[in-house]
């Protein structure tokens, strides 16, 4: 069983990485926005590596809980799992934002 001092670093590293994202994704429409769509993309790219970073932490307890090691539930963890889906959420719209500026400065 993971420790909670081990699922409370595991925690805020799930938050960090993704909070990097969602900063990214944010970053990424403002430039489309004023209508640098290369460094927009590459605001993007960057995002999309921090979440995963994010992403593969939560995968490591995701896996040791399906074989057989529970992980317990805690409000740091609850909080991580927010931000994890909340970059998600902010990744799909930030691509959409760029082509919507893209299409419109067109």
């Amino acid at each position: 069983m993971t420790s909670f001092e081990e699922l409370t670093s595991t925690s805020f590293e799930i938050i960090a990485a993704v909070g990097a994202a969602r900063s990214c994704y944010i970053e990424a429409i403002h430039q489309a926005k004023n209508g640098d769509f290369e460094a927009a993309g590459a605001s993007i790219a960057q995002g999309r590596e921090l979440y995963a970073t994010g992403h593969h932490a939560h995968l490591g307890l995701i896996q040791q809980e399906a074989s057989g090691d529970p992980t317990p539930m805690c409000l740091m963890l609850t909080h991580a799992e927010d931000q994890l889906m909340s970059a998600e959420g902010f990744g799909i719209l930030a691509e959409e934002f760029v082509d919507m500026y893209k299409a419109v400065r067109g």
